[in-house]
């Protein structure tokens, strides 16, 4: 009998009244939050138990709603996003740009896929990119299936090879920089060692996603997805209904531009995903008459593309809710106070290890990475002072915790778009992204030991 795999909806829902269930056994407790340079930190010795507000069946049905709520933002960006997607392959400039490339790489398609792949870690290990991926993954599937590849090739290109360089990032804002500030280190110091650090995990990565990208180009049938790409719509040859013009040549300048524009303002004016959405509105209202669109043509496009990305979207706001369900309950500082705690138990010697599994077990219901160095560095930093682990080291551990398990994590809302943009169920790719999350944690768990043996600093 074939085990049959929950839909990923099923899935979250049954996370969600897991949470609640839990609300009623794990007592209910909070920190104090203090203010300090502008975010909301905890103090590490207020932790106190409150009565406690288990979550009901009218909790657990707001959770969704509620989700949707404060993840508005990623959601309206995503639609927005395939907005403009549908509006640039209504020109023709996707398909037409992708089957020049194709033609042009013929017999060099192995350069692609390690390139593009170094290019994400790159920029996950510099600004931080993670929901940026879901610009690429588009055009990307297209990509990857031209070439005679599988649609996780797609998926690995752009949110494995983001993730790597997220998780072991040199000057990741977003986590190096916000836990950095939060224990007092110099901005960005210890550089050197993330570098190296970013280089062996780079490495890993892209010879492992070049390895399986050639194994399905030479045998397709042993892609995880194969049944799944064959029942996907055959990829359109670049022919004269999509021919590669004047028209798609100014389209794809003007997608280029908007793609400079992004990282210059993610990194230099710290622009939000409000901020990123007016740009892809922008790039849609602009490219669809420059592709020879009617200004009701853009329109049309807009909709449908953004209606193809509903399923992503909304999922989004499910992951959410259990994040909503323990944090209204005031469990989910008691969860992270018995995490430190156990920390304490173990080994000195192995004890940075240690706070390396509470913070990967933290990123399961909190999944930000500001968000998560504000909840739990205020309390394992004063914690590894006693277990004698420098600062430098104990911010290192949580930037791996929270990364590498950003495309593992369900409750990862981004995370959990992008499979829906590709199509692939969420077991299926825990299954194919196994073996790598392995080399990862191994990787991590060494520099996390040769950190705490050097007394990496400067404390």
């Amino acid at each position: 009998m074939t085990l049959k795999v929950p839909h990923t909806y099923t899935l979250l829902a049954g996370l969600i009244v897991t949470a609640a269930v839990c609300t009623w056994i794990v007592p209910a407790g909070e920190y104090a939050r203090i203010a300090q340079g502008g975010r909301e930190l905890i103090d590490p010795a207020s932790y106190h138990h409150v009565p406690a507000t288990p979550a009901g069946p009218v909790d657990v049905l707001l959770a969704y709603p509620k989700g949707l709520g404060e993840v508005a933002d990623i959601v309206f960006y995503i639609f927005i996003l395939g907005g403009a997607f549908g509006v640039l392959n209504a020109t023709g400039t996707i398909t037409g740009g992708i089957g020049r490339l194709v033609e042009r790489m013929h017999g060099k398609g192995a350069l692609i896929v390690p390139a593009l792949t170094l290019v994400f870690a790159i920029g996950g290990g510099s600004i931080g990119i993670a929901e940026e991926t879901l610009v690429f993954l588009p055009a990307l599937l297209l990509l990857s299936r031209s070439m005679g590849y599988d649609s996780l090739v797609a998926g690995a290109i752009a949110l494995v090879g983001a993730n790597a360089g997220f998780a072991a990032a040199f000057t990741n804002p977003f986590t190096v920089g916000v836990a950095q500030g939060i224990v007092g280190l110099p901005l960005f110091s210890g550089f050197g060692f993330r570098l190296v650090c970013w280089t062996i995990i780079t490495a890993a990565t892209v010879a492992w996603v070049a390895w399986y990208a050639e194994r399905v180009r030479r045998d397709p049938a042993s892609s995880l997805v194969y049944e799944i790409d064959r029942r996907r719509p055959a990829v359109a040859a670049a022919d004269a209904a999509h021919a590669f013009g004047p028209r798609q040549v100014a389209v794809l300048m003007l997608a280029g531009i908007a793609l400079g524009v992004l990282a210059v303002g993610s990194a230099r004016w710290h622009w939000g995903l409000q901020e990123l959405s007016a740009l892809f509105i922008a790039l849609a209202a602009v490219a669809g008459p420059v592709g020879g669109l009617s200004l009701d043509e853009t329109a049309v496009n807009f909709v449908k593309g953004a209606a193809d990305l509903t399923y992503a979207a909304l999922v989004v706001g499910l992951a959410r809710g259990v994040l909503v369900i323990l944090r209204d309950a005031n469990t989910l500082d008691t969860i992270t106070q018995a995490m430190a705690s156990a920390v304490q138990a173990w080994p000195t010697s192995l004890s940075v290890l240690g706070i390396y599994v509470m913070q990967t077990a933290l990123n399961f219901i909190v999944p930000s990475g500001a968000g998560q160095a504000a909840i739990s560095m205020p309390i394992v930093a004063p914690l590894g002072d006693v277990l004698g682990i420098t600062r430098q080291t104990n911010v290192l551990a949580y930037q791996f915790g929270n990364g590498f398990t950003n495309i593992v994590t369900p409750t990862q809302g981004y995370f959990m778009a992008a499979l829906g943009i590709l199509g692939i169920p969420w077991s299926t790719w825990v299954r194919w992204l196994l073996p790598l999350l392995g080399i990862w944690l191994l990787i991590s768990g060494i520099a996390l030991l040769i950190a705490q043996a050097i007394h990496w600093g400067p404390f």
